[in-house]
């Protein structure tokens, strides 16, 4: 192939749009990170729409150029807090070629972070469309899967809950004094190869309800369009002060689904926390009009279950399940320790 890997251009616009749209809509000659989120609303060339002034300053995209063609981009979104990057689309198109032409935009990819001091890089992608095999030959590591949920709008919101209801559930707002207690909830709730990889942090915690990625999800590119809210349900009776469940809605501002995330201990009740989330969400749709109503993606981790039926008897179907990819650029190294002295 003679083509070259380039950063995105303004002049590029019109032509990545139609790439964008190709791609999603799985032209014969095309190819895509495959998430299962397809129509007119829900595309992803919705979701992460361009032009390229939305973007925010941590945010990359390099394009494929062949003979003034533009065959191929790689979308990058960039969390500087952790130095890690995640691909949020991957797409190309073009007879036999589009496979070589995603596995050069990633490895060019791969090298600029490297320049960039990137330590983590994390992908979500559909099993089709080759999508596993360019991964894993990139050095990328499968680590888990979630399933995508949606639920749409034929079927009406929660009525808002008044504060005796809000306090009778145990529900409050998350505040940063809660970092420790969240830390603990996911690590009873995330199996410990996949906590070691994530590797969170206190500080990462400690920023819930604002721009907050934590627990990251293969839907957190959309929260770029959205507000960010953050609740924790505790145990009234439970001296030990730990958090039963943690709730983020992502109240958009585009004509995109809103989010929904739920993490809780497997003993936990999730309807109160789902039924306060979408009700809360009811009260900032109507709130002056300016969120339209376009439904609620919610994403769940194959081993958060029962979260995901709960979710289904709240309105919510599967769409899909999808594949979290990640690799380290860095080599880990043994923490040290206290040993016994031997005398």
């Amino acid at each position: 192939m003679s083509g070259r890997v380039r950063l995105a251009r303004l002049t590029d616009l019109a032509a990545l749009g139609e790439l964008s749209r190709l791609s999603q809509a799985e032209h014969v000659d095309a190819r895509s990170l495959g998430l299962p989120v397809s129509g007119p609303r829900m595309g992803v060339f919705s979701l992460f729409r361009l032009p390229l002034g939305a973007f925010r300053p941590n945010d990359l995209l390099f394009v494929y150029e062949d003979e003034r063609r533009i065959s191929g981009l790689v979308r990058v979104e960039r969390d500087a807090s952790r130095d890690e990057w995640t691909i949020v689309e991957l797409d190309a198109i073009g007879s036999g070629d589009s496979g070589d032409t995603r596995f050069r935009l990633v490895q060019h990819l791969l090298r600029d972070g490297a320049k960039r001091g990137a330590i983590r890089f994390h992908v979500a992608c559909s099993d089709r469309q080759g999508n596993p095999e360019l991964f894993m030959q990139a050095g990328f590591a499968r680590y888990g899967q979630e399933r995508l949920l949606f639920r749409g709008t034929d079927s009406s919101l929660p009525s808002a809950w008044t504060e005796e209801q809000t306090r009778a559930a145990g529900i409050r707002p998350c505040q940063s004094l809660d970092a420790l207690p969240l830390a603990r909830l996911y690590a009873a709730v995330t199996p410990q190869p996949v906590a070691r990889l994530e590797s969170y942090r206190l500080p990462d915690w400690e920023r819930q309800g604002s721009s907050s990625r934590v627990p990251r999800s293969s839907l957190a590119p959309i929260l770029r369009f959205a507000e960010m809210e953050a609740y924790v349900q505790v145990s009234t009776d439970d001296a030990a002060g730990d958090l039963l469940g943690l709730l983020q809605l992502g109240v958009a501002r585009e004509e995109q689904p809103h989010y929904l995330k739920v993490l809780a201990r497997p003993e936990t009740d999730v309807v109160p926390l789902v039924s306060f989330g979408l009700a809360l969400l009811a009260a900032r749709i109507g709130k002056g009009g300016s969120c339209p109503n376009s439904g609620v993606l919610s994403p769940v981790r194959t081993y958060e279950s029962p979260i995901d039926r709960r979710l289904e008897e709240a309105g919510f179907v599967i769409l899909d399940t999808v594949t979290l990819f990640m690799k380290e650029a860095v080599v880990r190294v043994a923490e040290p320790a206290l040993v016994p002295a031997v005398g």
